[in-house]
This record gives C-alpha cells, structure tokens and sequence, in this order.
C-alpha cells in the first residue's frame, strides 16, 4: 500500500459510531503522518458526563477543543490526523482559529448502519442514547470550509481509500474547499 505524505492536519469528524477511531489511524499510516484521538484530550470531568449519558455542553467541550487545537498548530506543516466529532460550525471555527490550515473529512452515514455499529463496539464510553442528540447537533461541513464528506459503508480500507482518494481532490490549501463523495459502486 503506497504512502502519501500530506502537510495538513486533518480532522477525522462526525457522529458518534462512524468509525473516526477506526479510520483515523488508518487514515495517518496512510497518508504518513501521526495521528491523535481526540477521546484522550477530553478532562475526566466530560468521560464522567458522556459515560453517564449526559450529553457535554459547549462550555465543557472548549478546553478539550482547544487542546485539539494545540495538537494541530503544533502539527502545522507536517501533517498529521486527529479524530474529532466537531460536530457544530462553531466547534470547527475554534479548531481553525488554532490552526488555520486544517481541513476536515466529514465521515457520513445512515443512521441505522451507525446506530448498529455503536451497538456492537466494546470499551468505548458513549452509549447509543446519545445518537439522537449527537444528530440534533451536526452541522455539516458548509462550503466555505476545508474538507471533504466520506460516506462510511463499506469495509475500513474502503472508506480509508475513498478519504483518501477525496482529500487528493483538494489539492493545496487555495484549490477547491469542499467535496462529497459516495461509495464505490
């Protein structure tokens, strides 16, 4: 499997259960690049809140927005991926605002097939309760902002492939900001 080496930071986004902790790292090993769970920027206070099915405020998620956000300035100029829902504008604006040249693969899905994923993983602290709000919140990627939506059927080397295969598309940081991309068929 050939490497592509890529100066951005990419931001691995969506709902929970679409796989950014799956796609994520396979996404960094192929683009060369190290990669971040966002999970492990969050204080014990929000693991507390999300383990017990209460859904973080945006006053809980900006100090664990702004680590990201370090992480990725810090990353600026070479590369790297970080799973993160940033599921609201105004997340993705705070991350921007701590490094400006980061772009966003928007991982998308049925919400059946993501519900039933959630349903079936093991160790990971949000239940399946909090799908509807995590819904409720998502604002999609709008046009003026970096990135690029990746439908998540299909195997992990497929989505993998089909980032990839977008994220090539967006050329460099003044070439076109925004894609959609649907399943190989």
């Amino acid at each position: 499997m050939q490497k592509t080496r890529t100066p951005h930071v990419v931001v691995v986004m969506g709902v929970a259960g679409t796989g950014k902790t799956t796609i994520g790292p396979l996404l960094a090993a192929r683009l060369g690049v190290p990669y971040a769970e966002a999970d492990d920027f969050h204080p014990p206070a929000n693991i507390h809140k999300m383990t017990a099915g209460t859904p973080l405020t945006d006053d809980d998620r900006r100090p664990w927005l702004d680590a990201i956000g370090e992480w990725a300035h810090g990353r600026a100029g070479l590369g790297g991926v970080v799973s993160c829902s940033a599921l609201k504008r105004s997340y993705r604006d705070r991350l921007r605002a701590a490094a400006p040249d980061v772009v966003f693969v928007h991982l998308t899905g049925d919400r059946a097939l993501i519900e039933d994923r959630m349903a079936h993983r093991q160790g990971h602290f949000m239940p399946t309760a909090l799908l509807d709000s995590q819904f409720a919140t998502l604002q999609p990627l709008e046009a003026d902002e970096a990135g690029v939506a990746v439908d998540v059927s299909g195997t992990p080397e497929e989505i993998t492939a089909r980032a990839v295969a977008a994220l090539g598309g967006l050329g460099s940081p003044d070439g076109p900001e925004a894609h959609s991309t649907a399943p190989s068929q």
